[in-house]
């Protein structure tokens, strides 16, 4: 190739000569044995476009082997050729093949001395002088090579550059901007006139200068992409060194560390030992600790770090350990990972492999402490890319110093008293010192008044008003219910039906009982009678007979008798009674009960008698019952007063007296209050008639229990001051 700037398209001459060669390859019977005008322009044509495609495929940006295929699939097609190949050269200096067509078909394969010629004239090509006055490329006849003076000779020696296949080859070099990249060669049907085999040639060089303008506009993206590699890496490193907090340094390492990998999602676990957490995932601010995949996450950063080995998943776990391989399949059932990394983080500093047994004493390292894990993840291809483990490589090793720093640095004794304070210079600087010693005598004596000043320590608790007279109406029996007598608030008498239960399986026994006592009786009166009447008839032997029967009956009778009054005694507990005089507090009594079945002990209705006195019942958190039983005794009337607002009148605050009797002697869970424990009290009924004189059963009552005087800190606080001591001081 010519040392000039190569064009995109090439000259009309080598499109010309191609033209003729394709159309004498392909024409028959033309005369004179000339090549038919019509068929170079159909060639032209076709070959005009190929070369078209060449250009615009040139300009793309698409991997070699892809550019190498279509590259050479439109040569081959271009010349109407049997095959070809393109071989490139390696980083090592070494021929290597891209790409070929039909290359099997020229038998190199199975002949080693022709491997050797074949490759030796691949380098002449590839390393012949470029410049005016030198011919580039090369046609090679079948069976012919290159002798020691560079002529073409048909009976080649063994080492040297030689055609061994029974097809012409067209060979060109590749150039860019560094010089020879690679050989283009055409494996052609041997026979054509040399005016044809020089267009192959000529050609062929064209078309490798558009092969020459894809490989610099390639090596010009790589330099343009390794510049945005090494400004990246520079932004990475000064961002991960810049923090010496453990979150903060992990979200840089997990964000960062990704734009610069490549990578769908990169994590970062941190933890000494081997029990990491994840601390960042990229595109997240906070990871969701309960989310199913960051926790299948930490379970596989902590199944790799018990093994200090690094993992790389493509598909295949068959090689891993069994813990690795088990957490690693259920991350990627849950995540759906196509490929990824995950490599322990390891505090390398001051570590020396060749340390002494003296320098491990005094307090050297041989290995570094597993400090994390980095996690780095595909979610769309399992291939890795060029460059890629490299880049993991070095995020690898700079989040390992990172990391190892800022644990260091917040493992230092009382670290966020010692930041806080030497952020908090500024307040004594010369300016502000007179402002921050008044604040501070402020909040001293803000302090003080809290701890100094007393007030009414008082205990708020939801509480229900109720008469003290009040009864259940359970069932007595198994039932259904047949009829009900009362209605909602009505008055009842004690003794008073309330309703009636039906129960079948009763019904059923005392008919069967009575059937069976009428049968007995009749037979019973038919054999006193047989017996009366035949008294000088019957020998002593049947009278004592039917007297033995006459008893047996009698005494079938006494027992059904007695099992029909316990029938009937059942019975009668189906019909259900008031306990006591009073008033129907059960709401919706018809829809509660009518037809229900009920069970033997279930609570039916409730009674109540409002006319008598009435008591509050306060539900008071088992954490306050000490205030309280404490007040009591340490109160000379050995009772607290207690305050109490109707939900009905909120104008009027009763008051009422609790005594350490009237604290229910267990507590019980009720409702979202928890443990609780009720508290009755008594109050003077003639100011509760007054403030309600109509009072509804179970009306909402904010009761208010005075437990002597505390400092103000105390009577605000007191609820913290409980939870430190029973869950942080002593942990119950």
């Amino acid at each position: 190739m010519s040392s000039q700037e190569p064009t995109n398209v090439p000259d009309p001459g080598a499109r010309e000569a191609a033209a003729q060669a394709r159309a004498g390859n392909g024409a028959s019977g033309s005369p004179a044995g000339g090549v038919d005008a019509a068929a170079i322009q159909r060639a032209k044509a076709e070959i005009q476009s190929i070369v078209q495609q060449i250009g615009d495929l040139s300009r793309q940006d698409i991997a070699p082997d892809r550019y190498y295929e279509e590259f050479l699939n439109k040569v081959v097609s271009a010349l109407a050729a049997a095959g070809g190949a393109v071989w490139t050269l390696s980083d090592t200096g070494q021929l290597q093949l891209g790409y070929q067509i039909n290359l099997r078909q020229t038998g190199l394969a199975e002949n080693p001395i022709a491997q050797e010629q074949h490759g030796r004239l691949l380098h002449r090509v590839l390393s012949a002088p470029t410049g005016p006055g030198f011919e580039e490329g090369a046609i090679v006849q079948p069976h012919s090579g290159f002798g020691a003076d560079g002529q073409i000779i048909t009976d080649a020696e063994e080492h040297s550059p030689a055609n061994a296949t029974d097809y012409l080859l067209v060979l060109a070099p590749v150039h860019n901007d560094q010089g020879a990249q690679g050989v283009v060669e055409v494996f052609q049907r041997p026979g054509g006139r040399p005016q044809v085999q020089s267009g192959y040639l000529r050609f062929l060089l064209q078309v490798c200068q558009l092969a020459g303008d894809y490989l610099r506009g390639r090596r010009l993206a790589l330099l343009a992409d390794k510049q945005g590699l090494w400004e990246q890496l520079e932004s990475f490193t000064r961002l991960a060194h810049d923090q010496l907090d453990v979150k903060q340094a992990s979200y840089t390492i997990s964000n960062e560390g990704r734009r610069l990998i490549g990578a769908d999602r990169v994590s970062v676990a941190v933890g000494k030992g081997r029990r990491p957490k994840i601390e960042a995932i990229s595109g997240q601010d906070t990871p969701d600790a309960r989310s199913n995949v960051s926790t299948l996450l930490t379970k596989l950063a902590r199944a790799v770090t018990k093994t200090g080995e690094d993992v790389w998943y493509t598909g295949d776990t068959s090689q891993l350990a069994p813990q690795v391989e088990k957490a690693l399949d259920a991350y990627v059932d849950e995540s759906q990972t196509k490929a990824m990394a995950i490599l322990p983080l390891v505090d390398r500093r001051g570590v020396d492999p060749e340390a002494t047994e003296e320098e491990v004493r005094k307090g050297g390292r041989r290995e570094g402490d597993v400090i994390g894990a980095l996690i780095v993840e595909q979610m769309v291809d399992n291939r890795i890319a060029d460059g890629f483990t490299q880049r993991v490589d070095v995020v690898r090793s700079h989040s390992e110093t990172a990391l190892a720093n800022a644990l260091e640095h917040e493992g230092l004794f009382l670290m966020p008293l010692w930041k806080t304070l030497g952020k908090a210079t500024w307040m004594f600087r010369r300016h502000t010192l007179p402002k921050t010693v008044g604040i501070t005598a402020l909040i001293a004596g803000a302090l003080a008044a809290l701890l100094m000043i007393q007030k009414d320590f008082t205990l708020e608790g939801d509480g229900k008003l109720r008469p003290r007279v009040q009864a259940n109406v359970f069932a007595q029996i198994d039932g259904k219910v047949r009829t009900i007598s009362v209605t909602d608030d009505q008055q009842v008498a004690e003794a008073e039906e309330l309703l009636t239960l039906k129960n079948i399986d009763l019904e059923k026994d005392l008919t069967s009982t009575r059937g069976r006592l009428s049968q007995i009786s009749s037979e019973y009166a038919s054999l006193d009678f047989e017996i009366g009447s035949q008294q000088g008839e019957l020998s002593p032997s049947e009278r004592a007979q039917k007297l033995a029967r006459l008893a047996r009956i009698q005494e079938e009778m006494t027992s059904l008798r007695a099992e029909l009054q316990l029938l009937d005694a059942k019975q009668r507990l189906l019909i259900v009674t008031s306990p006591i005089k009073g008033q129907i507090i059960t709401s919706r009594v018809e829809e509660r009960l009518n037809g229900r079945p009920v069970r033997r002990g279930q609570v039916l209705l409730e009674v109540a008698d409002p006319e008598r006195d009435w008591i509050l019942e306060v539900k008071m958190p088992e954490k306050r019952l000490g205030h309280i039983t404490r007040a009591i005794r340490e109160s000379e009337s050995q009772s607290l007063e207690v305050e109490f607002l109707l939900a009905t009148n909120t104008e009027s605050t009763l008051t009422g007296t609790l005594r350490e009797a009237d604290i229910a002697a267990s507590s019980e869970v009720r409702g979202d209050e928890g443990n609780t424990v009720l508290l009755t009290v008594e109050f003077n009924q003639e100011e509760f008639r007054a403030a309600a004189p109509d009072p509804k059963v179970g009306a909402e009552v904010k009761a208010r229990v005075h437990c002597g005087r505390a400092s103000l800190a105390y009577a605000y606080l007191h609820d913290l001051v409980d939870f430190v001591r029973s869950k942080i001081l002593f942990r119950l």
